[in-house]
């Protein structure tokens, strides 16, 4: 099975969207097809030999839409796109510019005589003593309207008879209907001048305006909610500066390829992925990882393509390319995190899908009901059958939840933190367990000297120089401790590592030995006490692993490493406990350094999985999930890789291995827990204004039809107009936008 992207150009609502769906599902070798409204993208994963691209395209033609193949690597196409987009919208709103002033002046005409107070009007467009040419002059003004909105008639009738209506198809029957009946009432006014009393082309210009008005807004407000990728593809320059032995020489970025040196001037945006190799500078990565404050980048160190080089020069060192950089696939997450549908959303697809034809039938039954059952005139019937038709909205029902979506990923990749589906955005807010691994996640992952014990004030550089071609972690942070005092360090002589115990060698001239209980019980061959031995108890009971400095025989004192806790995981996992959220540690430690880990952040030992094997860490995710608990695993590395997959969530902190990321549904770009935090906030805010979008949406449509349907004259009131119908309908898929639009401004550290 193969998963691929396609446009499709035609929808308008959300009955087009199920419409397309219904067709290519029903193909041979179909797993799935899912259709995003506001990004006009399908994806769908079929089995290639029993299906081809032209077949797919064909059968959506077919239907009445139009689709094209998006390739993967398609960055210029999309930008492309949305260029287009732009034009489109210009477009469309001249036209709507050039239909209010045609409209404006029709009611003005058509309706001036309603008013209480009488309108000046010429005489030749008076209505009772120029009835043909107050006729005429409405017809006049009307089609250069129906001509600005002629895409309604185009694509709803299309569709209509492909078999698949769609919210055009209601706007165009029912203005059709108005200016078509209106048209035969302007033939009969010369031999009948009453009929210039049974006009409706006011009805049909200013619907068809309405709309147009709503479509622009609606289409102006769903370009925003594609701002997030917009900004992102735009972060890679076009050109960057190579370097080759015959000089500088400026190069198109896509031209570059993995290895080559580029220059990176001050003010100038990184153009790929690379490792600096000569100068330092600070660098702002805020857009890639929502990290506010600039990065201090030196040689040796990794830099993002697309993030903004400040004040110094560099030369870097490609190491990513195309769509295998950093940037590529942050955008990548976010596309298919807009592209595929949450849960929520089945709901409004299944009624979309026969929402057209339904209206329809009820349009066509009261205004058959009404001239059959209440004795009421044609023109009567025809103003119900016209506002049934125009107030329906299927749009309301299909952007509530794609828009709320793609703003919401959005949102979240603006704060570095990437959701990779719908799917995975929705089922976050019902968490009510997160496990959390203790290295890297929890604690910085960086074991650093933490105390000294010790009355030789030469211990620190000596036992470094023990240290310095050891390649285990807790000598690595003595070595770094020694360097950040700057302090000089002697080649160790004859060096041995002792397996599981400690490291000895000659410094100086001096026999050093550094190591556990263990190594100190082999030198020693009893096991020492005192003040001493208490202390290294003490610090092993805070978590801490104490190594004993031996030289030339004598304990000369103990170094304290340990794992720092990040500065903000307390913090982060007090506001999940405040919201209910049970948080657990998971770890491969001892259960006496676990516990003493989880009480500088506030677990208990209740909330301690300890001395769990890597294998065994998926098991741990099972076990909670056999309790009826919704679980999102936290982690890093690549043991945690199976944990993250088993987890309903699962989240990878992204400066974690690309195992892990690859196998979370969320990725973190900053080694942040509140941005688990951050992440649970976001969906809660999302699923909340998804709710709210279906309910308007679905309140909107309950209310609208019956009234449109004239239940409200049935019981003695007025009779809805139809223009007051087109323009409920236009409003519904604003306020629907509009609401989306909101997530954008959420604070998620509330």
């Amino acid at each position: 099975m193969i998963t691929e992207v396609y446009n499709i150009e035609g929808m308008s609502c959300a009955a087009c969207s199920s419409a397309v769906e219904r067709v290519t599902r029903k193909l041979p070798g179909v797993e799935s097809s899912n259709v995003n409204l506001t990004t006009a993208k399908m994806t769908i994963v079929y089995n290639p030999a029993e299906l081809t691209r032209d077949q797919i395209e064909a059968k959506v033609e077919r239907a009445g839409f139009h689709a094209f193949y998006a390739p993967p690597e398609r960055r210029e196409e999309d930008l492309t796109l949305f260029i287009k987009l732009e034009e489109t919208l210009v477009r469309q709103k001249h036209q709507l510019v050039t239909a209010i002033c045609f409209a404006v002046p029709l009611l003005y005409i058509s309706m001036g005589h309603m008013l209480p107070f009488e309108l000046p009007l010429p005489e030749f467009l008076s209505m009772e003593k120029a009835p043909l040419g107050y006729a005429l002059v409405q017809l006049l003004l009307t089609v250069p309207v129906l001509i600005c909105g002629r895409r309604f008639y185009l694509v709803g009738f299309r569709t209509l008879f492909k078999g698949h209506p769609n919210m055009d198809s209601l706007v165009a029957i029912g203005t059709a209907s108005a200016f078509l009946y209106s048209l035969f009432m302007t033939i009969l006014i010369p031999a009948d001048s009453s009929c210039v009393h049974k006009l409706y082309y006011e009805s049909a210009a200013v619907v068809v305006t309405l709309v147009m008005l709503g479509k622009y807004m609606e289409n102006r407000s769903k370009g925003k909610t594609s701002q997030a990728i917009r900004k992102l593809m735009e972060l890679t320059p076009d050109t960057a500066i190579l370097l080759t032995e015959s000089g500088d020489v400026e190069v198109a970025t896509e031209a570059v390829t993995e290895g080559s040196r580029l220059l990176v001037k001050p003010g100038a945006r990184i153009p790929l992925d690379g490792m600096i190799m000569k100068g330092s500078s600070s660098v702002d990565e805020s857009m890639l990882t929502g990290e506010s404050l600039p990065v201090e980048k030196n040689s040796g160190d990794f830099v993002i393509g697309g993030s903004m080089n400040y004040n110094g020069a560099m030369e870097i060192q490609v190491t990513r390319v195309g769509k295998e950089t950093t940037l590529s696939k942050i955008i990548q997450m976010v596309e298919d995190a807009q592209g595929r549908k949450a849960p929520i959303s089945k709901t409004a697809d299944l009624v979309a899908g026969y929402f057209v034809p339904v209206v329809m039938a009820i349009a066509l039954v009261a205004a058959l009901s009404w001239g059959i059952f209440g004795g009421e005139d044609i023109s009567f019937c025809l103003t119900i059958f016209v506002s049934v038709l125009v107030i329906a909205c299927p749009c309301a029902l299909g952007l509530a939840t794609p828009t709320a979506i793609m703003v919401g990923t959005g949102v979240g990749a603006n704060h570095g933190i990437l959701v990779k589906s719908g799917e995975a955005l929705e089922i976050m807010h019902k968490v009510n367990v997160v496990i959390l691994d203790k290295t890297g996640t929890i604690t910085e992952g960086n074991p650093q000297v933490v105390d000294v014990l010790t009355g030789d004030p030469d211990l620190i550089r000596i036992a470094a120089g023990c240290e310095l071609l050891s390649e285990h972690p807790l000598g690595t942070a003595i070595v770094e401790y020694a360097r950040k005092q700057k302090l000089e360090l002697a080649q160790p002589e004859d060096f041995r590592s002792i397996t599981g115990k400690g490291v000895e060698a000659m410094v100086e001239g001096h026999l050093v030995a550094i190591g556990n209980q263990a190594m100190l019980d082999l030198i020693f061959q009893t096991r020492l006490t005192g003040k001493v031995m208490d202390y290294a108890a003490a610090a092993a009971e805070k978590g801490q692993t104490p190594m004993f400095v031996v030289i030339d025989g004598e304990l000369g004192g103990i170094i304290c490493v340990a794992d720092t806790v990040k500065p903000t995981s307390e913090k982060a996992i007090s506001r999940m406990q405040e919201w209910g959220i049970e948080v657990y540690m998971l770890t491969g430690d001892n259960r006496r350094t676990a516990e003493a880990i989880a009480s500088q952040v506030g677990l208990d030992g209740r909330h301690v999985i300890a001395e769990v094997l890597p294998g065994d860490k998926a098991g741990a995710v099972r076990d909670l999930q056999k309790d009826g608990w919704t679980v999102m695993m936290v982690g890093d590395g690549i043991n945690d890789a199976p944990a993250l997959a088993q987890a309903e969530i699962g989240m990878a902190i992204g400066t974690g291995s690309d195992i892990a990321i690859e196998s979370a549904d969320v990725v973190l770009m900053r080694s942040d827990l509140m941005d688990v935090f951050r992440a649970i906030h976001l969906s809660r805010k999302t699923i909340r204004n998804i709710r709210q979008n279906l309910f308007w949406a679905f309140f909107y449509n309950i209310l609208g039809i019956p009234v449109a349907a004239g239940l409200l004259h049935l019981l003695g009131g007025p009779l809805l107009n139809p223009m007051l119908g087109g323009f409920a309908m236009s409003l519904s898929s604003v306020c629907v936008v509009g609401n989306a639009l909101r997530l954008r401004y959420v604070h998620l550290n509330d």
